[in-house]
């Protein structure tokens, strides 16, 4: 991976990042689809959410609350392990620039854009287009001061076991 001292884009580093988030997406949408078998279906049954589902439910109060459980799951994990599941997995770290563990205001921050969709799009459109101290960043990495680095070869197995000694 790139150091981030290159005026040049690290691609890989983006693709990794990308499937990062598809991982994480992956799990979040198992959670999300639960709590609306859990929560949403009952009420509905009920009646109690009938006017919210066939009005507003579909199109504004759902991606909101599926927004804020993303918020919630990337601040919480990078805060907590300094990665996500997905970041874990493909052998990244969130950390400061300077290096240091990430913060909960600043998860906070690198996250905001997480809430919507179209956010995070720009969010990335907008840190790989334009030149910053570090190319790993995207725009709310640099507003918050953060970035993600390789920790480990992705995908890597563990280190193979010595060699047996030799016949005596």
């Amino acid at each position: 991976m790139a150091t981030g001292s290159s005026s040049e884009v690290d691609m890989s580093h983006w693709l990794f990042r990308f499937l990062a988030l598809l991982i994480d997406g992956i799990i979040l949408g198992v959670i999300a689809w639960i709590l609306v078998l859990v929560v949403f279906v009952p009420l509905l049954f009920s009646g109690a959410l009938l006017w919210l589902w066939v009005g507003w439910g579909t199109w504004l109060i759902i991606p909101l609350v599926v927004g804020i459980l993303m918020l919630l799951y990337f601040v919480i994990l990078e805060v907590s392990w300094g990665a996500t599941i997905g970041k874990r997995v493909l052998g990244l770290q969130v950390q400061m620039v300077n290096g240091g563990k990430v913060t909960f205001d600043k998860a906070f921050i690198r996250n905001i854009s997480k809430i919507f969709w179209l956010f995070l799009l720009i969010d990335w459109i907008v840190g790989i287009a334009t030149p910053g101290p570090d190319r790993r960043q995207k725009y709310t990495d640099r507003m918050a001061g953060t970035t993600v680095v390789s920790v480990r070869q992705a995908f890597a197995a563990a280190a193979p076991p010595p060699p047996p000694p030799p016949p005596s």
